[in-house]
């Protein structure tokens, strides 16, 4: 119930940013507004990728980058959105390149380069990178392959991510809040296939625990938050138990995955790791919330 609020109060801010700019090109203008630049980062959930009617995961304009851009232009109206993410973009690929057409090349050199031309101009940097990384780890045959698989990824994407915040946080400034994300757990979605998959659910989220911390680890070293999208998404509670129509009983991190996420969906849609809309709004409130925090 408390979430749904929560939820509720998120979609109220939108509602009125909508009226708010609604009113705003209707009535004469009296002064002119400061410019300002809200600057998003990261990888497909960063541009608000879904899965359409066919299957095939695009981008839309309704991610939480949207969403948070919503909510924080009511109290700043010459804010804009500027979104550089990238859809299957990992830690290496940021600094280097290779996936998405940048003009500087790599989504991280496009982001120091327009940090530094709008520099002073530039209010808040979002960033959620790093679940690319390790995904190929969770689908590994055995334990000691996935173990194996994670002592290697884990501390490269560490390393990468690194040199990311100190490029971004050396253009952007001292002052210039930065925040960034930990991750929910797709493979609780796994639950649903019996004693198997419910203990490479267990295993999932134990790793996204371990993977998260290193994440946010990186993230406090430059000064910048983290918004909790793991707790949001009520990842590590198997003991409350939630009834879903078409589901039956599951625990709570199980139910926010399959309402919240296209995991659970029937093909062609599902299983798919992205966000609806909904899931993109929660994801929204938490980097609000650790925003304003």
């Amino acid at each position: 119930m408390r979430r749904a609020a929560t939820l509720v109060v998120l979609a109220a801010i939108v509602a009125m940013a909508t009226l708010a700019c609604s009113a705003s090109s209707s009535a004469p203008r009296r002064a002119s507004v400061r410019v300002g630049y809200y600057l998003s980062l990261g990888d497909s959930l960063s541009v608000g990728v879904q899965p359409d009617a066919t299957g095939k995961s695009l981008p839309t304009g309704q991610g939480y980058a949207n969403q948070l851009y919503a909510a924080l232009r009511v109290g700043d109206p010459g804010l804009r959105l500027v979104k550089l993410g990238c859809s299957g973009e990992t830690t290496h690929t940021m600094i280097d390149g290779g996936i998405c057409s940048y003009p500087a090349h790599s989504q991280l050199a496009e982001a120091v380069r327009f940090l530094r031309a709008h520099r002073g101009k530039v209010s808040l940097v979002t960033i959620d990178i790093g679940a690319n990384d390790p995904d190929s780890c969770i689908s590994r045959a055995s334990l000691g392959a996935v173990v194996s698989c994670v002592t290697k990824s884990f501390p490269e994407t560490v390393a990468n991510l690194t040199k990311i915040m100190s490029s971004i946080r050396a253009a952007a400034g001292d002052k210039v809040r930065i925040v960034g994300m930990n991750y929910y757990v797709p493979a609780l979605s796994q639950w649903r296939d019996g004693p198997l998959g419910q203990q490479l659910a267990r295993l999932s989220e134990r790793l996204v625990v371990g993977y998260n911390k290193l994440l946010a680890t990186v993230y406090q070293q430059f000064g910048a938050r983290v918004a909790n999208v793991f707790g949001a998404f009520h990842s590590g509670d198997f003991t409350d138990q939630v009834r879903v129509p078409g589901l039956g009983t599951v625990p709570r991190n199980v139910a926010a995955i399959c309402l919240w996420t296209w995991e659970c969906a029937a093909s062609p849609r599902g299983p798919n790791e992205h966000a609806r809309p909904i899931g993109y709004g929660v994801i929204a409130l938490a980097f609000l919330l650790a925003d304003r925090g």
